[in-house]
This record gives C-alpha cells, structure tokens and sequence, in this order.
C-alpha cells in the first residue's frame, strides 16, 4: 500500500514507491528529501504494534459490502448483538467507516464519549461483554461531517487498531465503508501482522448490488483476505402478520445465491426484509431481543452458529 503524506501533492506516487521522491510530482514537496532517502519504505512499525495489541483476540471478522445502502452496518451491529447473546464471550465492533458512522446511532450510544486511560481510548460497552469503537464518539455531534483526506482516515484506523484498550476478546467485527478504498487498505495493511479470520460480504439480491459485490470479491482474492461467506440482506419482504413474502428487490440474475454457486462462495444466509429491523436501528435496541421468533432473527442465529464463521483460518495477508 502506497501512503501519502497530507500534504503531499494531488500526484504523489506514495512514500513507499520506487519513485518517491524521485518523480515530477515530487518537485517542491516537503518531503521529497525524506522519501527519495529510501527512510520511508521500512515496514511501518504500528504493524507490528497492531499484531502484539490484538493478540489477545481470538477471532477477528471484516464486514464488507461493494455499495452503499445494503444494510452493512445494520448486519455488522447485530452480528455483534448476536455473538454477545453468549455472556462468556466477549465481543468488540470497531466501526471504520470514517465518514458515515452510523453504528454509535444503531447501537444506543450516540452521545456517549471516549475515555483515555493508562492503557489507551477506552470503547464504550452497551454490555458487559460488548464494547463498542466509532469516530462517531470523537465528534461533537452526530451532524458534524468528517472532511478528511486519505492520510488522515488511515491515521485514525492506525489508532483504533493500536490505541484502544481491547483487552481479551473473542471476537472482533470490523464494520467498514463500503468500496474498496482508503480505509479497507489501510485495514489490510494494518491486520498484516495477525491473524484474520476472513471477511463477510453483504449484498442484496438485485443485480446492480452483485455487481458491486464482485469487485469487493476481486479486492479480497487480490490481497488474499479469505472470504467467510456471504449475506443476502434484504432477501424478500415477509409481512410480520400473515407472513407471505414478496419480492421487494428481486433477484433478476439468480441473486446472491447463483452468485456464490458460480463463484464457489458460501452463502451464509438470507435475511428477510422487516420494517422492525429499521426501527430498532434507529431506537437504538437489538432487533434480535426486541423480535426473537422473527425469520430476520432466525438468519442471523443460523449465521452465528455457521461452521463457516467459528472455522479458524490460518491467513496473511498480502499488503498492496
């Protein structure tokens, strides 16, 4: 992964490129003298930080999606809830998408704020055993935009992964933007050092989704992040009375199914689409406690309790 500084120009080649320092763009940059040393091509030293930090956690899990709008953060939060639901483990989410963290709102801690303590940011529980990381917590409002270039996005992730007092988890979910950008780089590069399990990868069933998910399928393969399966979200509406159900967003081209069939990837589930979902998103509640016996709660357990998700994966990652 090639970084570039700040305050670099529009076309730095990277402080890690052959050229750094070295090509047109480079010319009157502040940095030109320390790039073209050769100085900034060393490994950067947080990685190795990051892999000691989260050496205590047993089972890490990046949530991906190719577009926005599939309900990522929806899935990422009650993934988390989920796995919670077993009080002797404990869970963290660390959400990454920088400009658009919705994950302080879906989980009743808008508000709340992050403490510095002697072992670093402390996160915020929602219980005893679910801790909870967002730049949401460093703003001072919900409605502030995140205006940040590159670097300063993979300074932040630099810091969540290395600064924040995790403790012992058992599993860690990675909640990221959608794409394959800034942030998912930075993520690959910064988790190079330790163990991952693998990323899940959600879409939903129209193919204008699948097409987006397939490039997010093509980023995995090239920087070797094994894929653990992937999530129809959205699969159908069921009508919480007479439980039929329509086909809200239908499935032109076979859907996630086919897709994982053609592309030889598990298919971890399909959850229904359900209005209750959204509103307890927005209330703040698990969706899996406020409606236990839904279909949409029935998935998610299904997905939990998948060989595919507890399977241990022996993974490194490549760093582009």
């Amino acid at each position: 992964m090639a970084d570039v500084p700040e305050n670099a120009s529009e076309h730095c080649p990277g402080t890690t490129s052959e050229q750094a320092g070295k090509s047109a763009p480079c010319q009157g940059c502040p940095n030109q003298k320390l790039c073209a040393s050769g100085a900034t091509k060393a490994p950067d030293p947080a990685i190795a930080e990051i892999g000691e930090k989260l050496s205590t956690v047993k089972h890490k899990i990046l949530v991906l999606s190719g577009k926005g709008g599939v309900g990522k953060s929806t899935f990422s939060a009650h993934l988390a809830h989920a796995l919670a639901s077993d009080i002797t483990k404990e869970i963290a989410l660390l959400d990454v998408d920088i400009c658009g963290p919705s994950i302080p709102r879906i989980m009743g801690l808008e508000g709340e704020q992050v403490h510095q303590s002697g072992s670093g940011w402390s996160p915020v529980y929602v219980e005893d055993n679910l801790a909870v990381m967002s730049i949401g917590f460093l703003l001072s409002s919900p409605d502030d935009a995140v205006i940040w270039r590159g670097p300063k996005k993979n300074g932040i992730i630099k810091q969540f992964l290395r600064d924040v007092d995790w403790g012992e988890l058992d599993y860690l979910i990675v909640d990221t933007p959608p794409g394959t950008s800034d942030e998912h780089l930075s993520i690959v590069q910064y988790l190079s050092a330790t163990h991952v399990d693998g990323a899940i990868i959600i879409t939903t069933p129209q193919e204008v989704s699948l097409q987006d998910v397939r490039k997010e399928i093509r980023f995995c393969q090239k920087v070797k992040m094994p894929i653990i399966g992937v999530v129809e979200n959205m699969s159908g509406f069921v009508c919480p009375k007479c439980k039929n159900t329509s086909q809200i967003f239908p499935p032109s081209t076979g859907g996630a199914e086919k897709m994982c069939a053609d592309l030889k990837l598990p298919l971890l589930g399909k959850v229904p689409l359900d209005p209750r979902i959204a509103r307890s998103c927005d209330e703040g509640r698990s969706f899996l406690s406020d409606v236990p016996d839904s279909p949409a709660a029935e998935v998610y357990q299904k997905i939990v309790k998948s060989e595919f998700v507890f399977r241990k994966r022996p993974t490194q990652m490549s760093i582009v």
